[in-house]
């Protein structure tokens, strides 16, 4: 099982590094469940973009004030100035876009932009179509319902994988690795995330030194439906805000203006805590309302938000919607150069929400993360494709033999899920920082599988990074004694 390129995940980055390599290439992609259980496909916000030349400066200053001056100025440039590029090839090769009634791209605002530069598709259903769009293209076989449970690396050198498939353990070989895996969503008691983004890849990092930064800037999105039981909760993409839905308590009274001058179209981070504030400060629950959206536009512009209410039993948009805020985006992980490279480890590259370019600093600004994905996968792949004549000697590696669950482990990552949501979320205390940390030492100590102590080490990088940094910035609120 020798490969030129293994590619770890098949949302968006995995799938746009995929196709930007050659049909006489040898490419694997892993895939742990169904191909539509990525974030990409949930992802119902827009991709972002510099519409023109003009708007480069601008979208990098929107995207640098968002991050609160921990973005890379260079990793945004990146991301800007290669932006219209990435978006033209895909509508040279089929995909649409919405648009306007006389044919021009419809771009639209959200929060945190200074001008309209969001494009959709379906409406509200942009991951999807991209996501299918993106499989469609995709020339490489995949290997489905496997997971990735070891990275063969020596002496600073990636070689390849170990897979879990049909309860056995195999090492696959490759000259490259990309890993494209996700976010951390199952960390979390409440997320957006699809149910099989469970932290896996930077647990694994951590076992095998790779560094791993920025994890205590988790981001929580703020409009979302959480009135069920699933773990994986309803996304009320940021758009709807953008184009006209407000933010009330059960007075009806618009709140978020004592908080942030621009209301709701303020960035993510501050009307997630202003929710948070109000709640506990009031005990009044939180809706969204859609009540300045016309009936015909809201049903086309946002299909699959207005089917899905429905079938829970809201009259929209006539009706307003509870909300509270759940974990959305991993802003931090692991760390990668321009190239989207490992730092210390040859044919390692890490792509899309898995990774930390320092693209989003402190805050990430609204559908940045779609095009994140594309430019810095077509980054991995031309970086592979310049070493393209390199003779990598072939390095055999024992199979893991440690066990990977144990029927107990269900129960330890519900307790860490709670653990999660209630001191490491939205607004944190050193006291709960601690507590958490505890907690999470004390799973470490019992007999667990490989697979949970994955999630544990990822939740213990990210609790350990939030102590360390004892400010508030960004998405990361730490509130002290003495505030208010």
């Amino acid at each position: 099982m020798r490969y030129d390129v293994v590619i770890i995940g098949a949302g968006v980055a995995g799938l746009y590094a995929a196709m930007h390599l050659p049909r006489d290439k040898k490419v694997l992609i892993i895939n742990k469940r169904e191909t539509f259980k990525c974030n990409s496909f949930y992802a119902q916000g827009g991709v972002a973009l510099a519409v023109d030349e003009h708007d480069v400066p601008v979208h990098v200053s929107d995207t640098l004030e968002a991050g609160a001056g921990l973005c890379d100025e260079d990793a945004v440039d990146v991301l800007s100035k290669n932006s219209r590029k990435v978006i033209d090839e895909l509508i040279e090769r089929g995909f649409e876009f919405d648009r306007d009634s006389e044919g021009e791209l419809l771009y639209t605002k959200e929060a945190a932009h200074s001008r309209e530069r969001i494009l959709h598709a379906g409406g509200d259903a942009t991951g999807r179509y991209m996501h299918y769009f993106l499989l469609k293209q995709n020339p490489h076989p995949m290997l489905t319902n496997a997971r990735v449970v070891d990275l063969l690396i020596k002496d600073g050198e990636c070689y390849g994988v170990t897979v879990l498939d049909h309860r056995e353990c195999r090492n696959i070989y490759a000259k490259d690795v990309i890993i494209a895996s996700g976010g951390v969503g199952s960390l979390f008691e409440y997320h957006t995330n699809a149910p099989c983004i469970s932290a896996d890849m930077q647990g694994l990092c951590v076992l095998k030194g790779i560094e791993l930064e920025r994890m205590e800037m988790m981001q929580f999105h703020p409009t979302v439906f959480v009135n069920s039981d699933n773990a994986q909760k309803l996304l009320l993409t940021e758009a709807l805000r953008g184009e006209g839905a407000t933010i009330e308590d059960e007075s009806g009274r618009r709140f978020l203006f004592d908080y942030d001058e621009r209301g709701e179209l303020a960035s993510r981070d501050i009307v997630s805590k202003s929710i948070y504030d109000h709640k506990k400060k009031t005990g009044m629950k939180v809706y969204l309302s859609f009540k300045n959206f016309d009936y015909v536009y809201f049903t086309q512009r946002f299909p699959n938000i207005y089917k899905n209410l429905k079938l829970l039993g809201f009259d929209v948009p006539n009706e307003r919607v509870p909300i509270s805020p759940a974990f959305h985006y991993a802003i931090g992980g692991i760390k990668t150069d321009l190239n989207a490279a490992v730092p210390n480890v040859k044919s390692l590259y890490a792509v899309g929400e898995v990774a930390s370019t320092q693209v989003h600093g402190a805050n990430r600004l609204a559908s940045n993360s779609l095009l994140e994905g594309l430019v810095f996968a077509l980054r991995a792949v031309e970086r592979i494709l310049e070493d393209d004549e390199k003779n990598k000697e072939f390095v055999e590696f024992e199979i893991t033999d440690e066990v990977m669950s144990l029927k107990e482990d269900k129960a330890k990552k519900n307790l860490l899920r709670k653990i999660m949501w209630e001191n490491v979320s939205i607004v944190r205390t050193k006291e709960g920082l601690n507590d958490a940390l505890s907690q999470i030492n004390v799973i470490f100590k019992e007999n667990i599988g490989r697979l949970l102590k994955f999630r544990l080490l990822t939740a213990r990088e990210i609790v350990q990074a939030a102590l360390a940094r004892e400010e508030s910035i960004g998405v990361h609120y730490i509130k002290k004694e003495n505030d208010d």
